[in-house]
């Protein structure tokens, strides 16, 4: 494929405007049309082919689709391109449920000339590269223990969105947000082979979880613990890598609206025997970052897998897979509810 790749994008929404832009940006993308009957006025103004219903944008013969819609709709659709020979990129999480996965990945292996590949983009924040490249030098020794906090203040119409609506959304905070940080304790010290988890309707009249907890151990005994919320009122973000030889947080999170606060790295390490340094509280080092190309980066992965023919090595369906595993171990208790929840006012 030495031409442009056409590209359909499938949701207008909040990260379907994002996948727009980028695939803009992207000199090996041409962007052939999009569907979003909601938006279809905003779309029009683009000077792009506005399509209403996202079959008829899979059967327009274009190379490759981006899945921008609620999660009921995912597995339908990127089934459908994948079939009708397309690559095909999904927003996270991959669906509703660990079935709906399943179902994309027998597709995939029933395709295998289609690239699939699914939208974790944390991995791609700067701060979460340099902290990995770190690691991966060896130089503070092995992971030991993983801690995380990701949280935000849902508004006070938090309760109608279709994010808490099982029917759309499969679950709660924990697959709408909690997920990207499951992804990243994968990343970072890969599976794991005991899962616990709780996960309470504490607050809100929903549904569905608005804070859960997940514990988890690796066969080489390394410990994860996740606090996935959506009382947290101020938005946070936070991971902690505790190694042999020292430290590693990353806090903060470049966003579009800049409420989870400057992206930093800090890096601390284990001091050395005979240095007169006060015990617990060793020298640190700060680095902050301003530019999020996360966005960009994974569709330029996107587009080297296309190009080059070759697997992807990160946002894989097995990536999906394995993070949609322990979701759905959490899940298999009902929540906790606090008997005296109204909505709030």
């Amino acid at each position: 494929m030495t031409q442009g790749i056409r590209t359909g994008i499938v949701g207008y929404g909040y990260m379907g405007q994002i996948r727009y832009r980028n695939v803009i940006d992207q000199p090996d993308l041409v962007l052939a049309g999009i569907c979003d009957p909601t938006y279809s006025d905003e779309i029009e103004t683009l000077g792009v082919p506005v399509f209403d219903r996202w079959e008829d944008l899979v059967e327009a013969g274009l190379d490759a689709v981006f899945v921008c819609t609620p999660n009921q709709l995912i597995p339908d659709i990127a089934i459908a391109a994948m079939d009708a020979g397309q690559h095909v990129f999904c927003e996270k999480p991959p669906g509703r449920n660990l079935d709906d996965i399943k179902r994309i990945r027998a597709a995939e292996a029933e395709n295998p000339d289609c690239t699939l590949l699914f939208g974790f983009n944390h991995r791609h924040h700067p701060g979460i590269i340099d902290a990995k490249a770190l690691i991966d030098s060896g130089s503070l020794g092995k992971v030991l223990t993983l801690r995380g906090v990701y949280g935000k203040g849902g508004g006070y119409d938090y309760h109608t969105s279709w994010r808490n609506d099982p029917a759309v959304s499969g679950g709660g905070i924990l697959l709408d947000q909690g997920i990207h940080m499951l992804d990243l304790f994968r990343l970072f010290v890969g599976d794991f082979e005991e899962i616990v988890g709780m996960r309470g309707i504490t607050f809100f009249d929903i549904p569905v979880e608005d804070n859960a907890i997940v514990l988890l151990r690796t066969s080489r005994a390394q410990l994860a613990q996740l606090h996935s919320s959506a009382t947290n009122w101020k938005h946070t973000f936070r991971l902690e890598i505790g190694c042999e030889k020292g430290y590693v947080t990353i806090s903060g999170l470049l966003s579009k609206t800049g409420s989870y606060g400057r992206e930093t790295l800090l890096v601390g390490r284990r001091p050395s025997p005979g240095e007169r340094i006060a015990v617990g509280n060793p020298r640190e080092e700060t680095t902050y970052y301003d530019d999020d190309a996360s966005w960009d980066l994974e569709v330029a992965h996107f587009v080297e897998c296309i190009r080059e023919q070759k697997p992807g090595e990160h946002g894989t369906s097995v990536d999906a897979l394995r993070v949609m595993e322990i979701v759905d171990q959490v899940y298999q208790d009902p929540p906790s509810v606090r008997s005296n929840i109204t909505s709030p006012v």
